[in-house]
């Protein structure tokens, strides 16, 4: 039994030269200026003196994947990551995993891990050529961020505020009006260290007092109008405990993050654009202040994936399962990389599925068969042949007796594993029995055939797919009238590979499970979670718009091949498509296998 690996490793240089896009422009020109070749790094993050102190980098870029473990992980995250290590791969540098966990209410160790996992998974590595390990956690960086923050109140550049959060929204204004002043704006330096230290001491209440910093109210950028850098909150946190009790704010920490990590590129989502400005305003004052090294990191950014009949929000698809509406954030139906997993995509799959979308800043929708159609060339040469009845009726072959000398003779028969096997592979065979009975789908016997049907029908031939032509002859039917048995007979000498194969012309073969060797196995056929191809675009309820057949069970026969199948392994049924034996509940006492996709793009039909 082979399955298909799906730990493979992307640390190896590109196969091909790589399609270019506006990043890889950027970073190339940056590399023939050497913008940054003159920097050094101190061996760990760290501020200017640490990393002046340090041997000249050599990584030639750095980059980052930055997740909020505040859920798992889903494709949108792929691209980003695949986007990011990719990079810093074929540009001779170093991509960090950075945990971006500023927020203790929402982050917990089980996101962490799940992250670590899907990244690995995919193929990605964050090791540099020495070994060093560039995993890192904002929560690590709290004292600097708290000396950032206390420097801009030292500068004059934040300041206390005690409004209200209903005043503060008030007095921010709108895109046809300025900010109007707070009345704490003008506070002295020392009040303001004063009550900024008495945040820190945990004698103010959640939401009694924000930190921010002080730039325009009347800027036409709105965040640039005073934005908040710093939170109360009495909550634990996963990392540090209940050592603190403020938190800084994602748009000040993360540029801070970058800086002490000597990140070159910050490649985020179209979403932070408005943002790049405070970005930028944040690190100049700290390089001049002398705590960041310079050059600083510079902030890019792309275009998010959307991805039809998919919602890729943390909150809705927390709520998907919160609410039992899907089995679990690893519910194949998922966009989610555990899902993905579960459901059969293969790393390299995801991996291409990326690369051939590309990166812009145009906003598109990508069609999901795209993924599919990845998964496919990944999976046509590497994934075992295998017949199995879904919709299952028995056949029974009426002269099997008198053809063959006993009703309980059992014929042997193969077929090949892969129809192409790589050059230089051995040819893989499938070994399974042909008896009097076997199991046929359903929809392969009518009684009355419609104009062009080749199957079964009373007095046309079929091949069974491996074995013998067979010819129909009629039908059982229980008290209902509902077909319980196929009956035919067995044409003598026609078994396949053999000299008489061609004696007897048929216009079908159709696939069949013996009732000698077939395993009883659970069959999930999986299909879109959703019935819109944009399910929460444009004001739409995402929850009215749930597919009420996005999963049907069936109990199937597959054929004894199939017995050795290991969760993960992946398999072509014949005519249906790529499934995988699942990686939660598969066992050889019980077989469970989830639909991947079909064998063609049937998405649009």
């Amino acid at each position: 039994m082979s399955s298909v690996d799906a730990s493979q490793s992307t640390n190896a240089a590109p196969e091909a030269v790589k399609p270019t896009n506006f990043l890889r422009q950027i970073i190339e020109s940056d590399l023939d200026k050497g913008t940054y070749a003159t920097r050094h790094w101190g061996g760990t993050p760290g501020d200017a003196q640490h990393h002046q102190s340090g041997q000249v980098d050599q990584a030639k870029i750095r980059t980052r994947f930055p997740p909020e473990p505040n859920g798992y992980l889903h494709i949108g995250h792929a691209k980003a990551i695949c986007l990011n290590f990719g990079l810093a791969r074929d540009y001779g540098g170093v991509c960090h995993l950075r945990f971006d966990d500023t927020n203790p209410e929402k982050e917990e160790q089980e996101y962490v891990d799940s992250i670590i996992d899907a990244v690995k998974w995919l193929g990605f590595d964050w090791k540099d050529a020495s070994g060093n390990d560039n995993l890192y956690f904002a929560s690590n960086y709290f004292d600097f961020m708290h000396r950032c923050a206390v420097y801009l109140i030292e500068q004059g550049l934040a300041y206390v505020d005690e409004q209200s959060a209903d005043d503060m929204k008030a007095n921010r204004g709108d895109f046809t009006r300025p900010g109007v002043n707070s009345p704490f704006r003008d506070r002295s330096v020392a009040e303001n260290l004063q009550r900024f230290a008495d945040m820190k001491a945990g004698l103010l209440a959640d939401g009694a007092a924000v930190l921010r910093a002080k730039i325009d109210m009347a800027a036409p950028n709105i965040n640039l109008r005073d934005p908040a850098i710093y939170r109360v909150r009495h909550a634990e946190h996963h990392n540090t405990g209940n050592q603190w009790c403020i938190y800084p704010m994602y748009t000040f920490a993360h540029p801070i993050e970058d800086a002490l990590e000597h990140i070159t590129h910050s490649i985020c989502t179209l979403e932070f654009e408005d943002q790049r400005p405070f970005y930028n305003w944040l690190l100049d004052h700290l390089r001049e202040g002398g705590l960041i090294d310079s050059p600083q990191p510079r902030q890019y950014e792309f275009s998010r994936l959307n991805l039809t009949y998919v919602i890729t929000s943390k909150r809705k698809l927390k709520h998907l399962v919160d609410n039992n509406l899907v089995t679990g954030w690893d519910d194949p139906r998922m966009p989610t990389v555990v899902g993905l997993r579960r459901r059969g995509y293969t790393p390299a799959s995801i991996r291409n599925f990326c690369e051939r979308i590309g990166v812009t800043k145009d906003y598109a929708w990508i069609d999901y068969g795209t993924l599919d159609g990845c998964l496919r060339e990944d999976l046509e040469n590497k994934a075992h042949r295998a017949m199995v009845v879904l919709d299952p009726v028995k056949l029974e072959l009426s002269n099997w007796a008198e053809v063959f000398g006993s009703a309980d003779y059992l014929e042997p028969c193969t077929l090949p594993a892969l129809p192409h096997p790589a050059e230089g592979e051995p040819v893989a065979e499938r070994h399974f029995s042909i008896g009097r009975e076997v199991w046929i789908e359903r929809e392969d016997f009518v009684e009355e055939p419609p104009k062009g049907y080749k199957r079964l029908f009373p007095g046309n031939k079929v091949r069974l797919k491996g074995g013998y032509v067979i010819e129909c002859t009629g039908c059982e039917k229980d008290a209902d009238g509902h077909i319980i048995k196929v009956l035919a007979t067995v044409v003598p000498d026609t078994k396949s590979g053999t000299p008489g194969a061609d004696t007897v012309k048929v216009k079908a073969a159709i696939t069949w499970v013996g009732v000698s060797d077939g395993l009883q196995a659970e069959v999930r056929l999986y299909d879109r979670l959703f019935t819109d191809a944009q399910p929460d675009a444009g004001g739409k309820d995402f929850l009215t718009l749930l597919n009420p057949n996005s999963l049907k069970v069936v109990t199937a026969y597959v054929e004894p091949s199939l017995k050795s199948a290991q969760p993960d392994d992946k398999f072509q049924f014949e005519r249906f498509g790529y499934f995988v034996a699942d990686r939660k509940d598969h066992s050889t006492e019980k077989p469970v296998f989830n639909k991947i996709t079909g064998l063609k793009d049937s998405w649009g039909k």
